[in-house]
């Protein structure tokens, strides 16, 4: 049977694409607002009664919610806020696990350093871990460290990822326009990264195409992609059995795993105009057995939640609590959290959780 909302919330789900600025409170934002003086325009989509983002279908009208999530996490207090709340959200969804991932290069309009922000994070995080502890909702939270692509801070980052890995910073992450900002202009950072066998993902295959995808796999080494929904543009769906071009099968076959983000890639236009979820090539790419997971991207400005996700999956392709439990599955095992914890999510927390919910 096809579960329903309240079903899959009680399962224990993993988050590994999730913006950190792209999930505050409206409250939360509102009321910083207020007291750091900025102005958020009259009749903002982003503090309407139902937080509906900016969904026109275009990726910078959606982008632009963000200059005002963006200037409320400048003071380090407001950080620590941010991420204890984003860990409580997630923890009351039946999130187990997820990592969170941000730009420390934006966080510095108050005068943060770079090093300052993350620790202010990384306070939020241990404060939200131990608030939903004390809940009964026991989370597990991680830092991703992202890099815009159109700045060239790259490399500076990816030495903060490195520097803090020991302190919760578990990946490292490459974000923003896609088009006219090849990876291959932060080769410098990703060498670095590999050299320190440091986990990548990339943001790649959402507002562009295949090359941004190849790109992604062979300049910056990314065990996983961001969204990545243009790898369709590489596979012949129109026969009765879909075939798969190089760059494709090549993904599929090194189980690279695929951040798929459903409702905002419809949010965005990613999926082109007028599209539905039902447009959406996740059940496509799970029936030609690419590694594929479910993920937010943005709570706030597509108004949605983990569990919202798999339910619009579940209730279009038909998904069964074992198919939840299978993407959740490949999500834990491409984590960049060490082995021996993702095993131990695995086998006392995610297996137990969902034969409970079978029994």
């Amino acid at each position: 049977m096809t579960p329903g909302l309240d079903e899959i919330r009680r399962a224990p789900k993993v988050a590994l694409h999730d913006h950190l600025d792209g999930g505050l409170r409206p409250s939360t934002v509102a009321e910083i607002a207020a007291a750091i003086g900025h102005e958020i325009p009259a009749g903002s989509s982003l503090l309407e009664p139902h937080l509906i983002g900016t969904h026109s279908g275009s990726l910078e009208a959606y982008l632009e919610s963000f200059n005002h999530t963006l200037a409320v996490m400048q003071r380090p207090e407001d950080l620590v806020r941010v991420a204890q709340e984003a860990v409580s959200d997630l923890a009351v969804d039946g999130v187990v696990y997820a990592e969170l991932r941000w730009a420390p290069e934006q966080h510095q309009q108050a005068g943060l350093s770079l090093a300052a922000a993350v620790e202010a994070v990384h306070a939020g995080i241990r404060a939200g871990q131990a608030e939903a502890h004390t809940a009964g909702l026991p989370i597990v939270v991680k830092q991703i460290l992202t890099a815009r692509r159109e700045t060239q801070r790259s490399l500076e980052i990816a030495r903060l990822a490195v520097a803090e890995r020991d302190r919760g910073v578990v990946g490292f992450d490459i974000a923003g326009a896609e088009h006219g900002y090849p990876a291959a202009d932060h080769l410098a950072a990703f060498d670095y990264l590999a050299d320190a066998r440091f986990p990548v993902t990339a943001h790649a295959g959402e507002a562009y195409g295949l090359v941004s995808i190849e790109q992604a796999l062979n300049v910056g080494r990314a065990r996983r992609i961001g969204h990545g929904v243009r790898i369709v543009d590489d596979i012949e769906s129109s026969g009765t059995e879909p075939r798969l071009g190089s760059l494709a099968q090549r993904l599929r076959d090194a189980s690279i795993c695929f951040e798929l983000c459903p409702t905002s890639n419809l949010n965005t236009g990613a999926l082109g105009p007028g599209a539905t979820i039902a447009d959406h090539p996740f059940a496509l790419l799970d029936d030609c057995g690419f590694n594929v997971t479910v993920n937010c991207d943005n709570r706030l400005m597509s108004r949605t939640t983990l569990s919202r996700e798999f339910e619009l999956l579940a209730s279009t392709f038909g998904y069964t609590f074992a198919d939840i439990e299978r993407f959740t599955v490949n999500a834990i095992e491409a984590a960049f959290c060490d082995s021996e914890e993702a095993e131990r999510l695995l086998t006392e927390v995610i297996s137990p959780g969902f034969a409970q919910l079978s029994a």
